[in-house]
């Protein structure tokens, strides 16, 4: 595949994420009972990202790819998150750190990548992105949204963990990948 190309299925499945975002946004109930069209809606988005990264895998990345599915799982993830807590079934301060992490980030990857050093997603972005997942789609959840909170915010807790860490870590791969002494964290 040429790193290059615009038109692939892979960027047609994220496309199509980043597209149907604002309409979870809009299905996302205003209580904390949950709702089965919400919670259907949420799954099939949160496993197209899988998909097209299935595809991409198979059929070689692409630089709009790179691009592209980051910033759908951002929309998709944070928008989701902020319409929780706009409806009180989330609380403010971990979805805030969470967005915070996500900006710095991306900003950084920018500048590294600027420099030509190269920040694909680590291994523990990867799980930060499912337990954010995770969490929503547990709120989201009828059978698991009423009276069992403790599932979906264990779930962001460990999600704002993993996005601590895995924030560090980029700090870590960039003066590492730059040649620079790696001082203690």
């Amino acid at each position: 595949m040429d790193p290059l190309a615009l038109a692939t299925w892979a960027n047609a499945v994220t496309v199509g994420r980043l597209l149907l975002s604002p309409v979870m946004f809009l299905v996302i109930p205003e209580h904390d009972r949950g709702a089965w069209g919400a919670f259907a809606l949420w799954f099939v988005l949160s496993l197209s990202d899988a998909i097209d990264g299935v595809i991409a895998r198979r059929r070689g990345p692409t630089r709009s790819g790179a691009f592209l599915d980051p910033l759908a799982d951002k929309v998709l993830v944070l928008g989701a998150m902020f319409t929780l807590v706009r409806y009180d079934v989330f609380p403010l301060l971990p979805v805030a750190v969470i967005a915070v992490r996500e900006f710095v980030i991306s900003i950084y990857r920018t500048v590294v990548g600027t420099r030509g050093v190269s920040m694909p997603a680590s291994r523990l972005a990867k799980y930060k992105t499912l337990f954010q997942q995770l969490a929503v789609g547990f709120a989201l959840w009828p059978w698991f949204a009423d009276g069992t909170s403790w599932v979906w915010l264990t779930f962001l807790w460990a999600a704002v963990v993993l996005a601590v860490v895995s924030g560090a870590q980029y700090f870590l791969r960039g003066r590492i990948r730059r040649g620079e002494t790696v001082h203690a964290l």
